[in-house]
């Protein structure tokens, strides 16, 4: 892996949400539940960089704790977890960007994203807001009905804690699922 340019690395450094990898070459996102790599490359500029994104989901089927999911209903969580994630760089400030790539595999699903920032600290927050953009997009497309294992159980219980948080009648308060 090549090295992250000086403005990149420095603004990733200075950010309390990422992480570097051991290679020097990544950052991880720390708030998320899952895998979410950054690395940068030099633009055109002195401060700017082409970040590359890369965020690592389980299938549908993977998440389900317990039981098969019918390949017709991963096929259409699929669809439309693709459909959804069209709209990520909504919440970025670039608008120099690839379409965001999106591959299943048997048991993950991986998403590519690749935006040019003009500035170094700006491109670090659009990979904050594009990883957390991947991450609610998964945890809109959990079906009810299945007991979930790893980051969707997790997303799931996350958002149990903070809807009985949120209630009039105090913590603890409230019921029912939240989505």
């Amino acid at each position: 892996m090549t090295e992250i340019p000086d403005a990149a690395a420095s603004a990733l450094e200075a950010h309390d949400a990422f992480e570097a990898s051991d290679d020097s070459a990544a950052y991880r996102l720390e708030t998320t539940v899952f895998d979410a790599v950054v690395t940068a490359t030099n633009a055109e500029g002195k401060r700017d960089a082409r970040f590359s994104i890369t965020v690592t989901l389980p299938t549908l089927d993977e998440a389900v704790d317990g039981e098969t999911v019918a390949p017709v209903v991963e096929d259409g969580w699929y669809e439309t977890l693709e459909r959804r994630l069209e709209d990520a760089f909504t919440v970025a400030h670039t608008s120099t960007h690839e379409e965001p790539a999106v591959e299943r595999g048997p048991r993950e699903v991986t998403v590519d994203l690749e935006y040019v920032a003009w500035n170094a600290t700006e491109g670090v927050e659009d990979a904050k807001a594009l990883i957390e953009f991947v991450e609610g997009t998964f945890a809109q497309g959990i079906i009810p009905g299945y007991d979930y294992r790893g980051p969707a159980a997790t997303l799931l219980e996350s958002a149990q804690q903070n809807a009985e948080g949120a209630t009039d009648e105090g913590p603890g308060e409230g019921g029912g699922m939240p989505m």
